[in-house]
């Protein structure tokens, strides 16, 4: 079974059944609508030179034009390569310097310049194919397993990396969701999760895809949009991030989400007392799960049985985890990625000697089996659900010129699981000028990134190899902040 042609055999076998809506509009797409479209997306794209293997950048907004774009792109057999919608210019260039993509497709064509890669919006793409559908049939949903996806992550260096997923791994992660979570043709997901990342692609739109399933898509999250989505498409499953259910707990609307069979919370730890408020006001405990780009989701809350605040459950099916040296998570099974692009060296480093995955997470077992994380081997910052490397931060607060040294860590936060705390040492010992900080932040850094606590320190903690000693500046900064 292969992908794309897994979910295009389900959209001809039931033409007129129903799979792509607009949270904002009328737009209703069947799966013969999908099937066509899709087709003359792509034919779009081998107009513009693309063919099977070329890797594609693609940043934009949620939106169905978005959701086109991808499929078409993996039926043509390119390789997508999700950027986060915030990067800046150079954040993009340096992806763009790595995997060397044929085009890019991206909302603001100001974030990068003509001569850097030529670029197209998915607007644009999606309306010219309306136009030129015709009966000329491509060859697409070549039954080869190649590669799909290039997901740029990064390690304890701060440089990204990108991990190199084939078909055969979105459609095993996804898969295994749709097996572990009772997905069938019958429900209705509202996606309202940026559409560059794992949680949004490869669960959010593989999974609704390989199950036969219908999603509605919000552009951008509102809890009051989301709330009269899920009642007037009658959905009947929601994915969020921590930060989406502190809004709806925030204004009191977790009651929307009653009439759901499934509520999932991923990309980042959900706090326990939110994790109850949502079980009380919603009528059901969420179901927490953890995955990664190297991964798509590896565990996982049962559908059926215990939730547990605070775990990500047990194994999906056909995955295998362990725990290595010093409580080391460590992942084995079809859905593990081939390694990253380029980097033999840090590809032979991410697997053990027997080619388990070492996710860089520290985790324990309860006396059920179900897997509590209990630390990073790097020092990884999740904040809303997105990535945030310490190395990547502090590089450019060096820049600045009364910054003597810095260090960036994560501290917990309710809402926004944790947030970015940079404490400097000041060349002048006087606090820095916060304007000239923010200027070069916006310049260099996704707004995500930018430090939301400043500690101004006569000298960072080191052990005796010289090392930032990170905990103690977390224990400091719980009680500064």
């Amino acid at each position: 079974m292969v992908l794309t042609r897994h979910w295009v055999e389900q959209w001809r076998r039931n033409p007129d059944a129903l799979v792509i809506s607009s949270a904002i509009d009328e737009t209703r797409l069947t799966g013969g609508d999908v099937d066509r479209l899709t087709t003359s997306v792509a034919r779009g794209f081998t107009d513009h030179g693309v063919r099977s293997g070329d890797r594609v950048l693609l940043s934009c907004a949620a939106s169905v034009e978005t959701v086109l774009t991808y499929v078409a792109l993996l039926r043509l057999g390119a390789v997508v390569v999700p950027a986060n919608t915030a990067y800046t210019g150079s954040e993009l260039a340096y992806v763009i310097a790595d995997c060397d993509p044929r085009l890019a497709v991206i909302d603001d064509a100001s974030r990068l310049s003509a001569e850097q890669l030529p670029v197209h919006s998915a607007t644009e793409l999606v309306a010219d194919a309306r136009l030129s559908m015709n009966n000329e049939q491509l060859q697409l949903d070549d039954p080869h397993d190649g590669p799909a996806m290039i997901a740029y992550t990064s390690g304890t260096t701060g440089k990204p990396k990108g991990a190199l997923l084939s078909r055969a791994n979105l459609l095993a992660g996804a898969a295994a969701l749709v097996e572990a979570w009772g997905w069938s043709a019958e429900d209705v997901l509202v996606h309202a999760l940026p559409m560059f990342h794992m949680h949004g692609l490869g669960a959010g739109l593989n999974g609704t895809f390989t199950a036969g399933a219908a999603l509605v898509v919000v552009p951008r999250f509102d809890v009051q949009v989301v709330a009269e989505t899920i009642e007037r498409h009658q959905a009947s499953m929601f994915f969020g991030v921590p930060t989406m259910y502190a809004r709806f707990h925030e204004q009191q609307r977790l009651s929307a989400l009653s009439g759901l069979r499934l509520i999932v919370s991923g990309s980042a730890p959900l706090d326990p007392l939110l994790f109850h408020a949502i079980e009380l006001g919603a009528g059901q405990p969420p179901l927490e799960r953890y995955g990664m780009s190297e991964t798509v989701i590896l565990t996982s809350n049962p559908l059926h049985g215990s939730r547990k605040a605070g775990s990500v459950g047990l194994p999906l099916p056909h995955v295998e985890v362990r725990l290595g040296d010093d409580g080391g998570v460590e992942v084995d099974g079809p859905n593990i990625f081939a390694g990253y692009w380029g980097r033999p060296d840090a590809t032979e480093h991410a697997f053990t000697d027997d080619g388990w995955f070492k996710t860089g997470d520290v985790g324990r077992y309860d006396d059920d089996g179900y897997l509590y994380l209990i630390g990073r081997a790097s020092d990884l910052i999740i904040t809303g659900g997105y990535n945030v490397y310490p190395r990547e931060v502090e590089d450019v607060l060096r820049e600045l010129a009364d910054v003597l040294d810095v260090a960036v860590i994560g501290l917990p936060d309710g809402t926004w699981g944790e947030r970015v705390a940079a404490f400097y040492v000041s060349r002048s010992g006087c606090d820095l000028d916060q304007e000239v900080a923010a200027t070069l932040l916006e310049e260099r850094l996704a707004g995500f990134k930018h430090p939301r606590l400043w500690v101004r320190v006569s000298d960072l903690p080191r052990n005796a190899m010289g090392k930032v000693r990170r905990d103690v500046l977390r224990d400091q900064g719980m009680m500064d902040s």
